[in-house]
């Protein structure tokens, strides 16, 4: 589990902040708000976390454990941005809408009208099928909306692996699956989010309003669909995922898309396990971690879900903040990451 945790760097970028006040409720929202005591945890390792935090300029945590809220610290219900999380929210409305046969995982760019402008896409690169796309292996390497300077510089040369062959972490796939996904259900991606996961969770906070497209109209004509999120929102969709896709009573998504999703398809980083998905990182069995898979946004934002341990863990940071205010780096991330665990796993 260490090893996993020393090498989670390669995945967390260097930015942060926040200015957080305690939580001291008897509950957040459907959660209710038990003591590390009450849930048979070490009072004394959650505080040296919430310390942590602090020092750390970090801005929200929300650990649940069991169902329950086991520790909240900071502004868990202030909207920030979630950056690269948002593929992880795209991959339950993929579940929804491929089990309703609206959408086809084995359509291909090409029965979809997917180009983009020049270079335009070749015959070949038309030949990637959605569920290419969702694992990131398109072999469609062009520019693309809201990269990375890393994606760039790693980015392969096009032409260079057919579809199917290849993992290349991409924005250009995820983009374009939010045009695919809008062009064939005729919805917005945060419309539909809304519809099919905010309402029937109860998000308190999340609204439509709180998408917003980004487009870099001399890289690509694919937009990519940011979206402003809180910890609390974060977490009922992570708990869904942790209870097998029923909420209240109600398959929302299926198991078996769920399933699908966290299987570890690619490999990442070997040594530690670490792999990709559709849309999530996955935690091979090597990790000793149990089932588990995450999303991280800006190498500093972060949702977990452990299944076997039953614990879902959400990290923000106020990101928004002018780069001279934040404190908090990839390094306090998987710092904090290794803190939760070992807390849950080793703090009774």
């Amino acid at each position: 589990m260490y090893k996993v945790i020393l090498m989670l760097t390669f995945l967390l970028a260097t930015v942060g902040a926040g200015e957080p006040q305690a939580q001291s409720s008897d509950s957040i929202g459907i959660f209710e708000l038990v003591s590390p005591e009450q849930a048979g945890l070490s009072a004394d390792r959650f505080q040296r976390i919430g310390e942590f935090c602090e020092q750390s300029g970090s801005a929200a945590l929300l650990i649940i454990r069991e169902g329950k809220c086991v520790y909240a610290w900071g502004n868990v219900q202030t909207r920030y941005p979630t950056h690269s999380m948002r593929k992880a929210l795209l991959n339950g409305l993929y579940g929804i809408y491929v089990d309703r046969g609206v959408i086809d995982t084995l359509a291909t760019l090409a029965d979809l009208n997917i180009d983009d402008i020049s270079p335009k896409l070749s015959e070949t690169e038309k030949q990637a099928e959605v569920r290419d796309l969702l694992a990131s292996r398109s072999g469609v390497y062009h520019q693309a909306a809201a990269e990375s300077e890393s994606m760039v510089e790693s980015r392969p040369e096009r032409g260079s692996h057919p579809h199917g062959t290849y993992f290349y972490y991409n924005n250009w796939d995820f983009n374009v699956l939010g045009t695919i996904f809008e062009r064939v259900t005729g919805k917005t991606v945060f419309d539909a989010f809304d519809e099919e996961f905010a309402v029937p969770l109860g998000m308190r906070h999340y609204s439509p309003k709180d998408g917003r497209y980004l487009l870099e109209e001399d890289k690509s004509v694919h937009p990519a669909y940011h979206i402003w999120m809180n910890a609390y929102d974060l977490a009922l969709y992570g708990l869904l995922f942790q209870a097998n896709g029923v909420w209240n009573g109600r398959q929302i998504i299926s198991q078996d898309w769920i399933k699908a999703s966290t299987t570890y398809r690619s490999e990442y980083i070997k040594d530690v396990g670490l792999g990709y998905g559709w849309l999530w990182y996955v935690f091979s069995e090597d990790a000793g971690l149990g089932r588990a898979f995450m999303t991280t946004g800006d190498g500093i934002h972060m949702l977990a879900v452990f299944k076997d341990l039953d614990l879902v863990v959400v990290h923000r940071v106020d990101s928004e903040r002018k780069a001279s205010e934040i404190t908090f780096t990839g390094d306090n991330l998987y710092q904090l990451f290794g803190m939760v665990v070992d807390a849950v796993t080793n703090g009774q």
